[in-house]
């Protein structure tokens, strides 16, 4: 029996805050400014809710959407959408049958102290772009870790 009867019964996850979550956003928004690109981003907690989400003005209306479920599915299996759509691209189609789950680049989990506290979804570039300023944003910087 643990020494505390409350760890038993509770567990305590780490999740991002909107602070965090809306910093997250700059980052990726200004990522894609550099690159030319009109994107959307979703932020969202461990359990794949939305917490923040922006689009750029020029960004296409498919973005928005897209961009909350590549979060989503990064924050509800913990790796990047990235691995997954290897995984199909090598032949593994049963993957395309996960109730919920969009493989396409371009949702990375937001790893704090090697755990997963949330997911960044952007939507707008290639996949290839995507992925990049999805995992950029994705690095919390130490001016925003004592907010998460």
């Amino acid at each position: 029996m643990p020494e505390n009867e409350t760890d038993v019964l509770v567990r305590l996850h780490p999740q991002l805050t909107l602070y965090a979550a809306r910093l997250l956003i700059q980052k990726a928004l200004s990522d894609a400014r550099k690159r030319g690109r009109a994107i959307s981003v979703a932020v969202v907690d461990t359990h794949g809710a939305l917490i923040a989400f922006e689009r750029d003005d020029n960004a296409s209306g498919v973005t928005i959407q897209t961009a909350i479920e590549k979060a989503r599915t990064a924050a509800l299996l913990r790796d990047p959408c990235k691995v997954f759509e290897d995984f199909i691209n090598a032949g593994a189609a049963s993957f395309l049958s996960t109730p919920g789950i969009t493989p396409l680049q371009g949702g990375v989990p937001v790893i704090v102290n090697h755990a997963v506290v949330g997911a960044v979804g952007v939507s707008g570039g290639s996949g290839e772009e995507d992925n990049a300023i999805a995992t950029q944003a994705a690095q919390l910087e130490n001016r925003g870790r004592e907010h998460v």
